[in-house]
């Protein structure tokens, strides 16, 4: 899922696109409001953070063109500005979520996926979104969120292509390369801990008892496997 980040400040995009990629999105960044736009009709991000006090054009007139030419990409506006006139105008300009600055690494995971959800669920239904269940989890590839019972889990798009992996491959052992390259990509160049830190978080998520995993299981010295 291709996210657009159009923000001017390089710490504050460089922190969302670190915070996008880490749960799985594919980031195109722009640092003023042309290059936004202009990323945006090269490239037809799934959705788009969008700042609003950027040079060349704000984001509410980005925002405006963007709308005339597609009216169902979800936009969240990300600005420092706090007063309720500003989310007002752009909630009426058609975005779909607004956060202000500073936020919180969760409040920012949390309005994504939520927009990643609506974007999913517009999309053609394939097999591969079908529920599908590992030991006494239901995972919901459209909700991007797994159950046990009455408890939800919610899963980022990484998570969710790493218990997809391993489900498709019931029984078999996973290597640490195949996982990388299905789940990060070929291009991925992983730091040698990057891989089991992220397992390990899963871990700590989905599993009844993470120190002894029914779902996620570590092969030692070849990579994972799921028993089913």
């Amino acid at each position: 899922m291709k996210v657009l980040v159009a923000e001017d400040d390089s710490l504050i995009r460089q922190g969302l696109k670190e915070l996008l990629q880490g749960d799985g999105y594919q980031v195109v960044e722009a640092r003023d409001g042309a290059e936004a736009l202009e990323r945006f009709r090269d490239f037809r991000p799934d959705f788009i953070c969008l700042d609003v006090m950027m040079p060349h054009m704000s984001g509410y007139d980005v925002c405006r063109q963007i709308r005339q030419e597609n009216s169902d990409v979800p936009i969240i506006f990300i600005t420092a500005k706090s007063e309720e006139i500003d989310k007002v105008l752009g909630l009426e300009l058609g975005a779909d979520d607004f956060i202000t600055k500073p936020f919180g690494v969760r409040e920012v995971q949390a309005r994504i996926r939520a927009v990643s959800r609506r974007c999913l669920k517009r999309q053609k239904s394939t097999p591969d979104q079908a529920p599908f269940e590992m030991a006494d989890l239901v995972i919901h590839p459209l909700e991007l969120r797994a159950r046990r019972g009455d408890e939800t889990i919610d899963l980022s798009l990484r998570e969710l292509s790493i218990l997809r992996l391993l489900y498709s491959r019931v029984g078999q052992v996973v290597d640490r390369q195949l996982m990388t390259d299905e789940c990060w990509g070929h291009d991925y160049l992983p730091n040698s801990r990057h891989l089991d830190q992220q397992i390990s978080q899963l871990r700590k998520r989905i599993e009844l008892d993470s120190k002894n995993p029914r779902i996620i299981r570590t092969v030692h010295g070849a990579g994972y496997r799921y028993e089913g």
